[in-house]
């Protein structure tokens, strides 16, 4: 009896080494999401939680009526219908914390990748800990150029990086003073030459003000202030008095929701008054933003991936909007939308995989090619880049630059004027001021 069952356990043993990678597919697939849902960035938090949940709901249920592969079935069909879990977790802006809890996430939760983080600095040690322990991390929101420069196996980034954001924005400075705007006459350069920014001092903050000088040199424009405060700050009336004593014509900023208030409010409080005033997304496109400054916005310009017009102009963009707006009652906005992306990603890898081995969904990352057609964003799809300089970047993403403005019914809107060619609305210049 003792025999027969040895013999038995043996040949399963045996079994199970011819069975395919995935072929025993689980009931659920683990996804450890860390993001910043409490502290100076939690608005951000919320909204890039919403934008995930909202894609782990089209995956695991079936919504045939939504033309993309994820609304298609119930569950990862490569792995027998297996759900996603997403297991989030708050890193409160903190590298430390967030490299604490990817540990856990991989020890303890026993996740098959990970998704975030939003603040670059968070994401820089969050991948770190993925690659010492080989899991893959797909990054949906963090643009520090850096963070797809140092040749990681383990690390995908989607989202267009900073590098590519300020670029735009000199582009529309350019556009301007070649009457490329709609609904401007071309403005002398002269007008806008010069240029200041004031950065949150943070490894995003620090790598945009890097990109500003980068650009600023590069086409041609006088830099001639840049600050780098402190995050979180309780009073920036030193850095506004900074920036209005250079007497710039356009105002630059990178900063998180409670910074971004804050400076609204200061730069109103001192009456500052320069012609152009953009914001590098992040705080300057949260809910909260708008509602708490109300009018003041009006003018203000920030670089985002999304914004609620895209709905004229791409089906499916409006229809899982709408999705959104019912479970948030917010439009998605660039951290919501790059979020869902990031999620809907992962679901194209592991169908490809078929499998939830790291190496497998390696294989699948570095070779997949989702076509624009399948994302609420307006890029043309997702490829990764396998070599170069830039491991595991995303080199079918674009960015856009909105407006805030009134429309005829009173309410903000956001509306496009940049890329020129689809731009939604004629662009207020010069920013109204305070």
């Amino acid at each position: 009896m003792k025999r027969g069952i040895m013999v038995f356990l043996s040949l399963l043993a045996m079994a199970a080494l011819l069975v395919p990678a995935g072929a025993f597919a689980a009931d659920e697939i683990k996804i450890g999401a860390i993001y910043p849902l409490t502290g100076g960035a939690a608005a951000a938090g919320r909204e890039l939680r919403a934008g995930a949940e909202l894609a782990e709901e089209i995956t695991n249920g079936v919504m045939a009526d939504l033309p993309m592969a994820i609304a298609k079935n119930s569950g990862v069909q490569s792995l027998g219908g297996a759900k996603i879990k997403l297991i989030f977790k708050d890193h409160e802006g903190n590298p430390t914390i967030g490299a604490d809890l990817a540990k856990k996430l991989i020890l303890d939760d026993k996740v098959d990748g990970i998704l975030g983080c939003y603040h670059s600095s968070v994401t820089k040690t969050v991948s770190a800990v993925c690659e010492q322990y080989g899991i893959p991390m797909i990054n949906g929101s963090s643009t520090s150029p850096a963070l797809t420069k140092r040749g990681f196996k383990w690390f995908w980034r989607t989202t267009p990086h900073d590098k590519w954001f300020t670029k735009d924005l000199f582009e529309l400075l350019k556009g301007l003073s070649e009457g490329k705007v709609k609904g401007v006459k071309a403005v002398p350069k002269g007008d806008l030459i010069n240029v200041a920014s004031a950065c949150e001092k943070t490894e995003w903050g620090s790598l945009v003000t890097q990109m500003i000088e980068l650009f600023a040199k590069e086409y041609d424009y006088n830099l001639k202030k840049t600050l780098l405060y402190a995050d979180k700050a309780t009073d920036l009336s030193s850095e506004v008095r900074s920036l209005k004593a250079t007497r710039a014509d356009v105002f630059l900023f990178a900063s998180y929701t409670s910074d971004a208030i804050l400076m609204i409010k200061t730069l109103k409080a001192q009456k500052a008054n320069p012609k152009v005033l953009w914001g590098q997304d992040a705080g300057f496109e949260t809910p909260e933003f708008q509602n708490t400054l109300g009018d003041d916005i009006v003018g203000i310009l920030t670089r985002t991936v999304f914004l609620p017009k895209v709905v004229e102009v791409k089906k499916l963009a409006g229809q899982v909007n709408a999705m959104y707006k019912a479970k948030t009652g917010n439009d998605f906005s660039g951290a919501s939308a790059r979020s869902f992306t990031g999620l809907q990603t992962w679901v194209h890898v592991l169908e490809d995989a078929g499998s939830t081995q790291p190496a497998d969904i390696q294989k699948a990352a570095n070779n997949i090619i989702i076509p624009g057609s399948e994302l609420v964003v307006p890029w043309a799809g997702i490829k990764f880049s396998t070599s170069g300089d830039e491991i595991g970047q995303n080199v079918l993403g674009s960015g856009l630059i909105g407006q805030y403005q009134k429309g005829p019914d009173g309410k903000m809107v956001l509306e496009i004027v940049y890329p020129f060619d689809v731009a939604t609305a004629d662009m207020l210049y010069p920013f109204p001021g305070y």
